[in-house]
């Protein structure tokens, strides 16, 4: 069994608002939320040739901004509207129909600190049958969400999202913080930046500072 790992991208100026007190303009917020989005991306790309990936694939409404920079291992599924939730659930619906036999995995897609070795770590542990989850750091959000085959995603990400995983019934996985530094805003970020932050958005903040 492979899993198939999912990552939403949302672009535009609404992306990532609380975390526009680590930038000074505009362009800047939106230049350091599309550096944490490829340094995410980067993370799980590293571990494309290893057995346990079937495939990275980005969840973005059309038009895509930026297609050049999405590295070509990496193919687009349409986001099918309707929030976060139902864009996840279409786009593991199709997986699951073209691969019947391979796991689905809901990851977001704020991870600069991601290390590939912790997201395999998660992937080894991840059972086969059923749902499981990764908490964030702060404990109510959600950082992954798998499904083994045969089973649905069932995606409820928003607040308070680990609890609401938990009462329907997926297993909570250990995982290293890596994994769990989602970046909501400036204080996430700076949390981030203690672990050690990919390439991308380490080269622009050290630009904006």
């Amino acid at each position: 069994m492979q899993w198939r790992v999912l990552v939403p991208i949302k672009h535009g100026a609404p992306a990532k608002t609380r975390l526009r007190a680590a930038t000074r303009e505009q362009a800047h917020h939106a230049e350091l939320v599309r550096a944490i989005q490829l340094d995410t991306l980067d993370a799980v790309l590293a571990l494309r040739t290893h057995q346990l990936l079937g495939g990275l694939f980005v969840v973005a409404a059309p038009p895509v901004e930026h297609p050049v920079l999405l590295p070509a291992e990496i193919e687009l599924l349409p986001d099918a509207g309707g929030g976060l939730n139902p864009a996840l659930a279409a786009a593991a619906a199709e997986l699951a129909r073209r691969h019947p036999g391979d796991g689905v995995l809901a990851l977001v897609g704020d991870l600069p600190a991601l290390r590939s070795a912790d997201l395999l770590a998660v992937l080894r542990q991840a059972p086969a049958t059923g749902r499981s989850f990764v908490r964030d750091l702060d404990g109510s959000g959600t950082t992954l969400l798998a499904a083994g085959p045969g089973s649905a995603l069932g995606p409820l990400f928003g607040p308070d999202s680990a609890h609401r995983h938990l009462a329907s019934g997926a297993r909570e996985l250990e995982a290293a913080e890596s994994l769990r530094c989602d970046v909501d805003s400036a204080a996430d970020l700076r949390r981030c930046l203690e672990l050690g932050v990919g390439m991308l958005t380490s080269q622009l903040l050290t630009h904006l500072v």
